[in-house]
Formats: structure tokens, C-alpha cells, sequence
């Protein structure tokens, strides 16, 4: 082994993993985490430019050091899918949520099947503001949940992909929290559950650190 695959920071040595990682991605959203910062970055932007590449794809980065409140999500949120102006809320007519279901079309080209979210340094915002955070998971989830088993508009499949660090980790092991529960509305009840049926939002925890071994 060499020197640099040693190193507390060193690159993922794993070849042509991405392939394996988005088989994960068929039937689940993913919470990928390492203790290295470069390697997050590696694996959140290979796998970023490898789904890119797939056909009918799209991939909407958000990029977490600059995601810090609700005003900052929207900010990257409409610059990353196409739609009418966003509110800055989650649910009703204009919010974020009916932002996520919506899908460009171009006349002659085939509508995008697949849309992907890649959210670099998730943690960040779980740590400033958990509630906000849990909100917003719940949304992506829910949206896509809806539209596989709810929504009569031709098929769009979303997938979130959360990288982060040993505290992001932490909370994907959390039984109660946004990766493995629905939030509960003001009744409640969870709503994305009353909707969709589905108990609790499909989560993979996904080690990158297995990548560099």
C-alpha cells in the first residue's frame, strides 16, 4: 500500500464504485458519511458527475457550508430546478415542496425520469437548525415518495443523497429522527405517511470511508 493511501485524508482507492452506488439508490435515499473531508468531496462530486451522465437524469446540487436558514436553501434550490418563483416556506401553492414536483419540458426531448439531490455537508445545517433540517428531509423524502405511489403525472423518481460527517451519522441511527421517520403534522399524524402510505421515508446509511480501505 502506499504512503498516500495512509494518510488520515487520503483518496478513495476503490475502483468504478459508483455503478454500486447507485443501484442503492433504486429503491432508497442514502446517507453517506466519512470522518475525512476529502473524502466526502471525492465521492459527493464523482458521484454527482457519474449520475450526470446517466440519460433522462437530472442533478441538483446543494451545497451545505452555504446552507445555513431557510432563505439559503431556497437560494440554491431554485437555481438548481426549474419552476415558478419559491416562497420562502415549505409547504402550500408556492413552497419549496411544489418547487420539487415540478419537471421542465422541451418540445422534441424526452422529460427527465430520474432527478437527484446531492447534498454536500449536511450536517451543517442539522447542527444550526435541526428542526429547519428535519423539515426540509421530510419534504424531499415525502415529494418523492408521493411521486412514485401517489401522483398520476408521468413517472419522475427522486433521490436525496446526504453526505456528511460522524455527526450525520449519528443521526441516520436516530429511530426518531428525519432519516428514519416521518414528521408528525400539527395533528399528529405524520402526512406524508397519511398520503403515500409508506411508514417511514427508505434510508441506506452508507460508509465512504469503505472506499479508501
Amino acid at each position: 500500500m502506499s504512503a498516500l493511501s495512509r494518510q488520515p485524508d487520503s483518496p478513495l482507492l476503490v475502483a468504478d464504485w459508483q455503478p454500486e452506488v447507485t443501484q442503492h439508490l433504486e429503491e432508497n435515499h442514502l446517507v453517506a458519511t466519512s470522518d475525512f473531508p476529502g473524502r466526502r468531496l471525492q465521492f459527493a462530486t464523482s458521484l454527482g458527475q457519474f449520475l450526470g451522465m446517466q440519460r433522462d437524469t437530472e442533478v441538483c446540487p446543494f451545497y451545505g457550508r452555504f446552507i445555513t436558514d431557510l432563505e439559503s436553501f431556497c437560494y440554491q434550490l431554485e437555481r438548481a430546478v426549474p419552476g415558478p418563483l419559491l416562497d420562502r416556506r415549505i409547504d402550500g401553492p408556492g413552497g419549496i415542496a411544489a418547487l420539487l414536483r415540478n419537471r421542465m419540458t422541451v418540445r422534441g426531448k424526452p422529460a427527465t425520469k430520474f432527478r437527484y439531490y446531492i447534498w454536500h455537508d449536511a450536517d451543517l445545517l442539522f447542527k444550526l437548525q435541526p428542526d429547519l433540517f428535519a423539515k426540509l428531509v421530510d419534504a424531499l423524502c415525502g415529494v418523492a415518495a408521493e411521486a412514485e405511489y401517489v401522483s398520476d403525472d408521468l413517472l419522475l423518481i427522486h433521490r436525496s443523497v446526504f453526505v456528511g460527517g460522524p455527526s450525520l451519522h449519528e443521526v441516520a441511527q436516530d429511530e426518531s429522527g428525519p432519516f428514519r421517520s416521518w414528521l408528525a403534522d400539527e395533528f399528529g399524524e405524520p402526512f406524508w405517511r397519511v398520503v403515500t402510505g409508506i411508514q417511514n421515508p427508505p434510508f441506506l446509511t452508507y460508509s465512504i470511508d469503505t472506499l479508501a480501505k
